[in-house]
């Protein structure tokens, strides 16, 4: 018997999608290749966080410019990921997810030859480009799998994706710093070179070979894009991240342009027959609506700890990059034992809430750090803000999963990673504003009270969100998926569909 609840054995499997997987168990040998993909950007995002320092004094660039490095990446993967989400939900993960991790293979050879700044940012935004696959096309796969064996993807399944992100988001800046002690800063980004060939070839030997629709002919493909409803999108989202990573009144025009272009998408959307991104489904969905918008405080407050701690205990507490890496142990062990004793546990209200409540008490202890201050202090800073790293992930992304569109999965997905860059880009904004040319104690301090007010911000939209208490548990009540296919009926006749 199938057992909706863990990962099941599937016995039998061949490679190259031509598995023939037990038609009533999730197919586990999809899982090397979705958790592989889908931590090519966290390992990449938080592995940068100590080598900002040394890229700066090779390069002779303070932390407002260094500062770039994060945007780039961000602001690639943000426009990236709904559009390639949007690419899986109409003709499969597999060939996507191919595509992109070679890319990531280039950009991790452009970067570990790079002659100056410049060059750096370019490789950085080929990173962001080439890590959009993973997360859309792993969540796809858990729908397509869902839909195959007539069961509720397995809560173990989505637990061992977000543990996996977790784990290499906190684990990134040890890493980076052992990377550092041996190779330079150059062998953060030559790392991605082999993590890149796993992942293709894990997903040329695993991902299925036809999973999406069929599509047939030139004329098809491109309605099925809605291509102007991406140009619009795109203007809207970069001219908008450009002006969060720097905002200064000469750059008023930015704002004026990120408006009038998303007015334009939205007229755009709302008569297009195959939208991009289908506002009206969207508009119907506030608990979905209301995920993405309560992401954004979260990953303030999460990439402000990142980039904004990391760098001060650098140059204001005078760690070396090794040393700085291993003060991160704290938050990857505590944040692999929080989602590990939490992850098979379906409802998210309560994760949201004791997640925003240690995010407040980690902010706190920022503001009691000073140049003298103990090893042991900065560790426990570490262990406490593990926790909430263990669980507004894993929260918001079952969140996701329980309230989207089963057919638009992947699409909202990307989504939720686009918001959740929105936070970062705005956490990199503040920490350069906090910083400028120094990470001293003064900054560290202003960015602490930035981060408690975005916390705050975080804990309130959750206790006033009383939907939550009814994201998952009725859904995984029905072990074969009819209460997850129920609900979605349900906001489609609400809608009138």
């Amino acid at each position: 018997m199938s057992d909706p609840g863990g990962i099941p054995s599937a016995t039998g499997a061949a490679s190259g999608g031509d598995r023939a997987a037990p038609a009533d168990r999730f197919d586990r040998g999809l899982v090397p290749p979705m958790v592989i993909g889908s931590i090519l950007n966290p390992v990449n995002s938080s592995i940068i966080a100590v080598a900002l320092v040394p890229i700066g004094a090779a390069f002779g660039a303070p932390p407002s410019r260094t500062a770039w490095l994060i945007s780039a990446l961000y602001l690639a993967t943000a426009l990236g990921q709904p559009v390639v989400g949007r690419l899986i939900d109409l003709f499969g993960p597999r060939r996507l997810f191919l595509i992109s991790t070679s890319l990531v293979g280039l950009a991790g050879v452009a970067g570990t030859l790079a002659p100056d700044l410049a060059t750096l940012v370019g490789a950085r935004v080929l990173l962001g480009l080439g890590t959009c696959a993973g997360y859309p096309a792993a969540m796809s796969l858990l729908r397509g799998e869902a839909r195959r064996t007539g069961h509720d993807s397995p809560n173990a399944v989505l637990t061992v994706l977000a543990a996996a992100n977790q784990t290499v988001a906190v684990i990134g800046p040890p890493l980076g710093g052992l990377l550092i002690g041996v190779g330079g800063w150059r062998a953060t980004f030559a790392l991605n070179v082999p993590l890149a060939a796993a992942a293709w070839l894990l997903g040329a030997m695993r991902l299925p070979k036809r999973t999406g629709p069929r599509r047939t002919g030139t004329v098809s493909v491109v309605s099925q894009l809605d291509l102007p409803g991406v140009a619009l999108f795109a203007a809207m989202l970069v001219t908008a991240l450009l002006f969060l990573m720097d905002p200064r009144p000469a750059g008023w025009y930015l704002p004026v342009i990120a408006v009038a272009a998303g007015g334009a998408f939205a007229l755009r959307e709302l008569r297009a027959s195959v939208p991009f991104i289908d506002l009206r489904v969207l508009a119907g969905n506030v608990p979905l609506l209301a995920t993405y918008g309560r992401a954004v405080p979260a990953y303030v407050v999460s990439y402000c700890f990142l980039y904004g701690f990391t760098q001060w205990v650098e140059e204001g507490r005078g760690l070396t990059p090794s040393q700085t890496g291993l003060v991160q142990l704290p938050v990857f062990l505590t944040a692999i034992g929080v989602t590990t004793l939490t992850g098979r546990r379906s409802g998210v209200r309560g994760k949201l809430v004791a997640g925003a409540i240690a995010q407040l008490a980690a902010c706190g202890l920022l503001l009691t750090l000073g140049a003298g201050s103990p090893v042991w202090l900065l560790l426990a800073v570490g262990l406490v803000s593990g926790i909430p790293q263990g669980l507004n992930s894993l929260a918001l992304q079952n969140s996701v999963y329980h309230q989207a569109d089963p057919e638009r999965v992947g699409a909202s997905s990307g989504l939720l990673r686009t918001f959740s860059y929105v936070g970062s880009m705005i956490a990199s904004a503040a920490t350069a504003a906090a910083f400028g040319d120094h990470a001293g104690t003064g900054g560290l301090h202003h960015l602490a009270w930035f981060m408690l007010g975005a916390g705050a911000l975080f804990l309130l939209a959750t206790l006033l969100d009383h939907g939550l208490r009814h994201v998952a548990p009725a859904d995984a009540s029905a072990g074969n998926g009819a209460g997850r296919r129920s609900g979605a009926q349900g906001r489609r006749e609400h809608r009138g569909d």
